[in-house]
């Protein structure tokens, strides 16, 4: 699952031109779970910037039988009655800039002694979006996105799953659209648009 990705704060000041705004403060490059990253949601009728973190908390018991907190960044299961109440109200969709996405591989890196990451990206979309949803939480209004199938690209390297990464011309579907509507644009980018890097 992707737990690691960029977004590249100057990229997404020209992406949100079609929006009409600019993210009202810059976040990190570099995204980890629990981090602060820009995502764009409908408000009144209008594409707003919010700054929120990645993952939404879910309480629960741990091994020792001690309550804990997972923090869950990726939304697989979409007719999950804890993501579906989120997903079947298009004011709790929202769009995640990106400028690339990273999936675990083996080993080390050399550099910098983390796990090693493949790195998926885009060319002729410097920044895309990723689909999806957000709730407020005790940690103020918090954010996941959807995954799929993974295309011919990602498959080799990273079965389980891949980002849903939106079209543009989808956008507004996403955050318009009804649930049935919503369910369906989760599916995997053409993997000929993307490269691994």
């Amino acid at each position: 699952m992707c737990n690691h990705y960029r977004a590249n704060a100057r990229l997404i000041e020209d992406w949100a031109v079609w929006a009409g705004y600019k993210p009202a403060k810059p976040t990190p490059d570099e995204v980890w779970p629990k981090g602060l990253a820009t995502v764009a949601r409908q408000d009144a009728g209008r594409i707003v910037p919010e700054t929120m973190r990645w993952g939404v908390p879910l309480a629960t018991t741990g091994k020792s039988g001690k309550p804990v907190t997972k923090w869950l960044t990726n939304v697989r299961n979409l007719a999950s009655p804890f993501w579906k109440n989120m997903l079947a109200r298009p004011a709790q969709r929202c769009l995640v800039p990106f400028s690339s996405f990273a999936e675990p591989k083996a080993g080390k890196d050399p550099a910098t002694g983390r796990p090693a990451e493949y790195w998926f990206s885009i060319p002729s979309a410097p920044v895309a979006a990723f689909a999806g949803i957000w709730r407020p939480s005790e940690a103020g209004n918090v954010f996941a996105f959807l995954t799929c199938e993974p295309n011919p690209l990602v498959a080799p390297l990273h079965p389980k799953a891949m980002p849903v990464i939106l079209q543009e011309a989808d956008y507004a579907g996403w955050l318009d659209g009804d649930l049935d509507a919503a369910c369906g644009l989760a599916l995997a980018y053409p993997s000929q648009l993307m490269v691994v890097g």
